[in-house]
């Protein structure tokens, strides 16, 4: 449950018409994320996002939660060419072959990562000069970034490092999920709030 309340008309436009896309917004959108396991879980949804939309993933969420060991990293980097046969199977996930053997493939990476900085938090964070979380100040969603500095390097870097579908876009939009940047408008009063999960 949210620990303060989200007045209906203040919140940020975009997740209205749809009570997950709130409920979404209100309770994990922007809030800051240090676990690497919910790190993990954000960068296998937002790279099956890529050419789709966000609501699209958060419906199969729970599926994807089922399919990739509750987003164990270490379970996913040991499937096997059977399990992504299977998984092309299992209406829970967006059934893109591509996507699926990517997510085990960046399930290895970021294991790798881990080992070479202590934790993924910790290479992310090392991508950042200032304070973290970087807050904007958007008055209109019109004003919201879709990439950064940061989320350039972060792309590029990973990359380099053979991760997949994790642009600089996707890159940016894991960024704002994960709390490392606030795109709150300013009107939301999500805005200041910045609980650590």
């Amino acid at each position: 449950m949210s620990d303060y309340i989200i007045m209906e008309q203040a919140r940020c436009p975009w997740c209205e018409g749809d009570q997950l896309y709130v409920k979404y917004h209100d309770e994990e959108w922007g809030r800051a994320v240090t676990d690497d396991n919910r790190l993990f879980e954000f960068l296998v949804l937002e790279s099956a996002q890529a050419g789709l939309s966000w609501i699209t993933i958060l419906r199969k969420r729970e599926g994807y939660r089922r399919a990739f060991h509750g987003f164990d990293v270490e379970k996913v980097a040991a499937m096997t060419e059977a399990d992504i046969e299977r998984l092309m199977t299992f209406e829970g996930i967006v059934r893109n072959r591509r996507k699926i053997i990517t997510t085990i493939l960046n399930a290895r990476l970021f294991m790798a990562v881990q080992k070479e900085y202590g934790s993924f938090y910790r290479y992310l964070s090392s991508f950042f000069e200032q304070e973290l979380p970087v807050v904007n100040h958007p008055l209109r969603v019109e004003e919201v970034a879709v990439t950064s500095p940061e989320s350039d390097a972060i792309a590029k870097d990973m990359y380099r490092r053979g991760f997949r579908f994790f642009g600089s876009t996707i890159c940016y939009a894991f960024l704002q999920a994960t709390g490392f940047i606030d795109d709150h408008l300013e009107s939301c009063p999500a805005k200041t709030k910045h609980t650590i999960s």
